[in-house]
């Protein structure tokens, strides 16, 4: 059995979609919850066969604010030596893109709800991108970007933010945006960020990124379990005895 560390910046931004596929495959799920004081950080990165970091508010370029993402950077580090299969998603990508030497910043404009995102060349034939479409509408709730990190392949793009997905090496990606948001995620982070979006009032709207859910989530779904799937077999393949249940066995 395939043993996945999921590290949680925030109680509210998990798994999410990626939960179901990822059990059906067989996988056994430890979550690190960072964020808390008596965390349970693992001993060693041989402990996990694969690491899935996940978003938050916190930023990667200002490391003194949340200092246990020192840690995850140097648990990454430790996790690319050692080749195991790694996805960053969102602050997750930007730790990961720091653990690879790349830069952390503002971008000019947040971006918060539902935004065209655009496949690269570097997405010909790559394992997580082959279902996307030459532009497909993703979530994203983010401030901060990154430049490429050196060796990596970028995969895809966005009007807004140029950097959105890359990959490095054969089984580590780093995700600006978010596939594995459901319904109840999006609600939960509308109502937890309504100081953030208060702020923002006249250039995001939380009516609009409601009313758009029912049009765009599907697609989404769609996206998710694919890059969940792809995701799980690169763990497999990476660890020859283990056995996984066909992935489309994941509950729809």
């Amino acid at each position: 059995m395939a043993t996945i560390l999921v590290i949680e910046q925030v109680p509210h931004e998990r798994l999410g979609t990626f939960a179901p596929v990822f059990k059906a495959a067989g996988a056994a799920i430890r979550t690190l919850k960072a964020y808390e004081a008596k965390a349970a950080w693992p001993a060693a990165v041989e402990a996990c066969d694969a690491l899935v970091v996940m978003g938050g508010p916190q930023s990667a370029s200002e490391l003194s604010t949340s200092p246990y993402l020192k840690r995850e950077i140097t648990l990454l580090q430790q996790a690319l030596k050692a080749q195991k299969p790694i996805l960053g998603v969102c602050l997750g990508a930007q730790l990961l893109a720091t653990a690879l030497g790349a830069r952390v910043s503002k971008n000019e404009q947040k971006e918060i709800g539902w935004y065209p995102l655009m496949r690269e060349p570097g997405a010909e034939g790559d394992p997580l991108m082959t279902v996307f479409g030459q532009t497909e509408t993703v979530f994203q709730w983010h401030g901060d970007t990154f430049t490429l990190p050196k060796g990596a392949v970028q995969l895809a793009s966005a009007p807004l933010c140029a950097q959105q997905a890359f990959r490095y090496g054969p089984n580590v990606y780093g995700l600006q945006f978010h596939v594995e948001v459901t319904e109840a995620m999006i609600r939960a982070w509308l109502q937890v960020n309504q100081a953030e979006l208060a702020s923002l009032k006249g250039v995001i709207d939380p009516s609009t990124i409601r009313q758009q859910v029912p049009q765009h989530l599907p697609r989404l779904k769609q996206l998710s379990d694919h890059v969940a799937q792809a995701f799980m077999r690169l763990i497999i393949k990476g660890k020859p005895h283990a056995q996984a249940r066909p992935a489309a066995a994941a509950k729809r």
